[in-house]
């Protein structure tokens, strides 16, 4: 309230208060004279925010001004001779506005008859008519005190803003009425409030993923944003009868250090909030990726690339994990406090320092964490050991966050305790769970404080969906979900190799730590690496298990980079790879590691098409490791091998190898490099069938979950440019091209294809793909795609495509990393039209948005291009994929 009237005060030159009584009251001109009122108030409380203003005087300032304006309306336009009380609900009941925050009105009347007064009703629909024509944008209620009683006993929302009403105009008589019939115990007696509440946030949360760590995080109703400190606000005001957050203080519920970081985070999400409806023009409560940016500059951040707005998001991330924790130790407290309704659980001695209470796990003396500190590490062995325990009492909760001082450099190279964290990591159950539990409760970023660096982090792109630390807790999730076998139709392999793991406490390790250096600069892998090795040679680990740890840790893309850039159907990357992994059991580790790497990076990146690359690459290693490095298969060898599978799959569907191998003969080497035995096979029996030329065909891969398109056509400048204009015109993602040309002028192309949804085409979408691209090939028609609107969330992701040309033998390689959009692969071809260049091969390969994708072209005359050549071919791919920002 003091807050309040000070900000009133202070804002009082922004309205013209004279001016305001003196306006007409004619409607039309009252409006505007509201309206005009309105945009001036706003110009000087925006001057105020740019000058640094404190967030409280201005929220509060708004809604001092937005009252005055509904006053002026009020006097000017209601005059009835019935008893009304004006009053303001929701955050204007609270006095707290945002330049674009909702309005909410409710009227309060007493009814005499079985209708409303009609002179009352006309006087009220021109009042609202009035500001909205003004841009107040007003939400209004007209009800009489027994229809709030009844709206409020059905839905306890409306029961929670009626709780925040305050009196605009009025006696305020049918307002004391409506408050006393709807405060407890008259209706939601308190464990009904608290539990309804409690539902009700659940269920908000779960509509954001039950994670703060959202790209486009909602500030307002995201978990750790304005409406979990609005929750907290009114369990405190029903049951405590405390209106303010200093009284969970006198309660016991909050210190003051704690009260000051809530009020310092609800401070710094309304500065949040006000700049952001400033930069969006409207009530806009996501951060969105176009205003990132723009709110990292108004907040100070600054640094080369997206180092300041990760570094912006970082601190928006922590600011909502404090108050989602305060938010969680908090109801828990009211729950021991309030409900009860534990009495039925189950209490018990654990030691000395533990029990049980009630089902919750509490410390016995307060001071034991000061006597012996590695209480702090020993509670989540506890936990572990006795699975039966629901969870942490608040009070315990809030003993650890204040001892977490304790956690120093002595305590972090205490063999007690990192033995104690060994055999949590080595436990047969809970490991994610009270791993996940000491990232909340703030021990594990003390434990090692590189983790403490990256809690929060974001990285700017639409690949990572989550925040660092986040992701790594995901990652060790997804191994111990491998441990258990679930999911085996996502993850049938990793599952599989994952029961051979002797010690997956490695793994563990080495999940903590594969992004452990992200944001420094510099290889994060490397410097992950030395950090990893740092921490493993303090516990007692066999040298071999920390060598794998940092090795892990070190070469945690390496799997990935391989299957998904590189052409693992050639033996040359088998047997590099097959280097740099040197044994089966690095090869293992790697595998079960880059799965659940991959799929904690982002809900939809994982596949079946990801499997089997992968599984692809683990097989063809294992088989190379298992040979001597003079014995593994060199290039000639795997033509031999393609070409022997490729006739025995065409054998067992009755082509003869006589007629396989005349199709073939003008096919070059690289095709059975480029295609693995199934698709030769495939490819051929559709060439052997073909009556004419050009032929398309598709087929569905169900193990892969893609589809496959072969295109065989008389080869012209253009044909590439044809395919990719149909794939691109019906959306769909191409996830890799094989472009294999013959010697007598022939393409024997396969694209491997999803839908929008990343499911294999249906198969009417199958046919109308291959109808349109027999006619437009037949016809060598090349038709420049219209273009198409970059979609939103991409947007703040285009600029300058990465675009290298150097030569490569005999030929040119083009090597192209941009952002995916609608129009991106059929723009490079056109380029390729345009300027005259035979493409010979390509690689398409898509990572989440991100393309990279590699031609190896020549000139007319099948030459490498000259440099000039490359100039003009650079600057025509430019002009078609690079977007100004």
């Amino acid at each position: 309230m003091n807050e309040r009237l000070g900000a009133v005060a202070a804002t009082r030159h922004c309205l013209d208060l004279a001016a305001l009584a003196a306006l007409p009251a004619e409607p039309a001109a009252l409006a505007r004279g509201l309206k005009k009122a309105r945009e001036q108030a706003d110009g000087v409380l925006a001057d105020r925010f740019a000058a640094g203003t404190d967030i409280r005087e201005l929220v509060h300032a708004r809604a001092w001004v937005l009252e005055q304006l509904v006053l002026s309306a009020w006097r000017h336009l209601i005059d009835v001779d019935i008893e009304l009380d004006l009053c303001a609900v929701g955050g204007f009941g609270r006095g707290e506005l945002h330049p674009h925050s909702d309005m909410d009105l409710l009227i309060l009347y007493s009814q005499t008859g079985e209708r409303p007064d009609q002179n009352l009703c006309r006087s009220l629909e021109t009042l609202v008519q009035v500001l909205w024509d003004a841009d107040l944008h007003p939400g209004h209620s007209v009800r009489t005190v027994s229809e709030c009683v009844e709206e409020a006993s059905a839905d306890v929302g409306v029961a929670t803003n009626l709780m925040e009403t305050r009196l605009l105009a009025g006696n305020g008589r049918l307002l004391a009425a409506m408050r006393s019939a709807t405060q407890a115990p008259a209706l939601w007696p308190a464990a009904e409030f608290f539990a309804a509440k409690c539902s009700e946030q659940e269920q908000r949360h779960a509509q954001f993923e039950d994670t703060i760590y959202n790209l486009e995080p909602n500030i307002k109703e995201g978990p750790g944003g304005l409406r979990d400190l609005q929750m907290i606000g009114w369990v405190t005001r029903r049951h405590f009868r405390t209106a303010t957050l200093h009284g969970l203080v006198e309660r016991g519920f909050l210190s003051e250090h704690e009260h000051d970081d809530l009020v310092a985070n609800r401070d710094f999400l309304w500065s949040l909030r006000w700049a952001l409806h400033e930069l969006a023009g409207r009530a806009e409560e996501r951060l969105l990726f176009e205003h990132q940016r723009g709110l990292a500059a108004r907040f100070g951040f600054d640094g080369d690339g997206n180092e300041a707005v990760e570094q912006f998001m970082q601190r928006y991330y922590r600011s909502a994990m404090q108050v989602a924790r305060l938010n969680e130790r908090l109801l828990q407290s009211f729950d021991e406090e309030l409900l009860a309704g534990r009495q039925h659980l189950p209490s018990a001695e654990i030691d000395e320092h533990f029990r049980v209470c009630h089902g919750y796990l509490e410390l016995k003396d307060p001071h034991a964490f000061v006597e012996h500190p590695a209480l702090l590490m020993r509670m989540f062995l506890v936990l572990a050991d006795h699975p039966d325990i629901r969870g942490v009492r608040a009070a315990t909760i809030r003993l650890v966050r204040e001892h977490l001082y304790l956690i120093d450099d002595r305590f972090r190279e205490d063999p007690t305790i990192l033995g104690m964290f060994l055999d949590l990591l080595k436990s047969p159950r809970l490991v994610y769970s009270q791993l996940a539990r000491m990232n909340r409760y703030g021990v594990l970023g003390a434990l090692l404080p590189a983790f403490g660096q990256i809690t929060g982090r974001m990285q700017f792109d639409l690949f990572h969906v989550y925040t660092v630390d986040q992701h790594t807790m995901f990652v060790i999730r997804n191994l111990r979900r491998f441990v258990y076998a679930k999911y085996p139709e996502r993850f049938e392999h990793a599952i599989a190799v994952m029961q051979n793991i002797e010690r997956p406490e490695v793994l563990y390790l080495a999940a903590l730590f594969h992004d452990i250096a992200k944001g420094r600069g510099g290889d994060h892998s490397e410097l992950g690496a030395n950090d990893a090795r740092a921490f493993v040679d303090r516990l007692e680990l066999a040298e071999e298990d920390r060598a794998l740890v940092v090795w892990l840790v070190r070469e945690h893309l390496l799997m990935s980079r391989t299957s998904q850039r590189e052409d693992i159907s050639d033996p040359v990357v088998i047997n590099r790879f097959a280097e740099r992994v040197r044994s089966q059991r690095h090869l293992d580790h790697l595998l079960v590691l880059t799965t659940a790497d991959i799929a904690a990076t982002s809900p939809k990146l994982w596949n079946s098409w990801k499997d089997s690359l992968m599984w692809e690459l683990y097989l063809a290693t294992s088989d190379a490791l298992a040979r001597e490095p003079e014995e593994r298969l060199d290039r000639q060898a795997s033509v031999n091998e393609t070409r022997r599978e490729a006739l025995a799959l065409l054998a067992a569907h009755g082509m003869a190898a006589e007629r396989a191998e005349g199709l073939w003969t003008a096919l070059p080497e690289r095709a059975f490099l480029r295609l693995d035995a199934d698709q030769l096979a495939w490819a051929t029996a559709a060439v052997g069938r073909a009556q004419t030329l050009p032929l398309v065909a598709c087929r569905h891969l169900p193990d892969k979950g893609i589809s496959e398109l072969f295109v065989h056509a008389e080869d012209f400048a253009g044909l590439f440019a044809v395919v990719a204009r149909e794939l691109d015109r019906m959306q769909l993602n191409v996830l890799a091209a094989r472009v294999v040309t013959s010697d007598d002028g022939k393409s024997w192309d396969i694209f491997q294809v999803m839908d929008t949804n990343n499911e294999p085409l249906h198969s009417s979408d199958a046919e109308r793909l291959g109808t349109m691209l027999t006619e437009q090939l037949a016809t060598k028609t090349v038709r420049r795609l219209p273009s198409r609107p970059v979609p939103r969330r991409l947007q703040p992701f285009m600029g300058c495509a990465e675009i290298r040309i150097q030569a490569r033998g005999e030929l040119t390689s083009v090597e192209i990393a941009a952002t995916d959009r609608p129009g991106l692969l059929s723009g490079m071809a056109e380029a390729l039209v345009v300027q005259g260049v035979q493409l010979l091969d390509a690689r398409v390969a898509t990572f989440g948005q991100r393309v990279e994708d590699v031609f190896l072209v020549a000139d007319a005359e099948g030459r490498p291009l000259d440099e000039q050549a490359c100039r003009e071919l650079e600057a025509e791919l430019r002009s078609r994929l690079d977007v100004s920002s």
